[in-house]
């Protein structure tokens, strides 16, 4: 990465995530590794970090449109806070990851597992997790496409769900934040979805990893570390 940074044109920025789950970063004036205390933000819940590539945390009724993409970090063997958030997101997996869906119609929790490369889109409002089955930090590519989210609205816990349900003047209010129009969400429904995400993680955990894509986690690792002595 140093030598390539000397051969980057000004305004260029260089990324490589690493199977570890370091993220390496390289412009004109140099390389270094980013670091959760520098260059990232706390990301939904304490020990989870992202790190915006468009867009950035601030956001208001007045700025509705807040796309963002960025890098988020998935500490080992940990999961989000079940939460659902304003508008669609796109996540891509750069490891071995799970991804638990309420299926509204079927009334249950479905849990999805990614492999590193693995994308899945998640619908707005849809009640979900997302945890790191593996045993190194997980790097992970998250895209919303904005359409008015706001920042209240990035990611509703069933704690803050529960929260409106029970809030006379937001039960009254005809006013919309952000995608979510207050007034045509049950609340109350959201908050027993997200619980019993919750209720499924207490019981099944985290997940593990399989023999073979530990074996395979361990095959990359090799991988990315003789591509980086090019």
């Amino acid at each position: 990465m140093g030598r390539l940074a000397r051969e980057l044109p000004y305004g260029v920025e260089l990324f490589h995530i690493g199977p570890d789950g370091s993220v390496l970063f390289a412009d004109r004036d140099g390389a270094r590794e980013l670091g959760p205390r520098e260059e990232f933000l706390p990301f939904i819940d304490d020990g989870q970090f992202a790190h915006y590539l468009v867009g950035d945390a601030r956001t208001s009724p007045e700025r509705p449109s807040n796309a963002t993409v960025k890098i988020g970090v998935v500490g080992p063997r940990s999961a989000f806070t079940p939460h659902a958030h304003g508008g669609e997101h796109f996540v891509l997996s750069l490891g071995h990851a799970s991804c638990g869906l309420w299926d509204a119609p079927r009334g249950r929790v479905t849990e999805i597992p990614l492999a590193p490369g693995g994308m899945i889109r998640i619908p707005e409002m849809m009640p979900h997790s997302f945890a790191n089955r593996g045993t190194k930090p997980l790097n992970i590519l998250a895209a919303n496409t904005g359409f008015g989210i706001d920042h209240e609205d990035y990611a509703i816990t069933a704690d803050e769900a529960e929260r409106r349900a029970t809030d006379d003047v937001v039960r009254s209010s005809r006013r919309s934040v952000g995608t979510v129009a207050r007034i045509g969400t049950d609340f109350g429904l959201l908050a027993a979805a997200l619980r019993d995400i919750e209720r499924v993680q207490r019981i099944r955990g985290v997940g593990a990893l399989t023999a073979r894509e530990r074996f395979a986690a361990g095959l990359r690792r090799i991988a990315s570390a003789l591509e980086g002595r090019r």
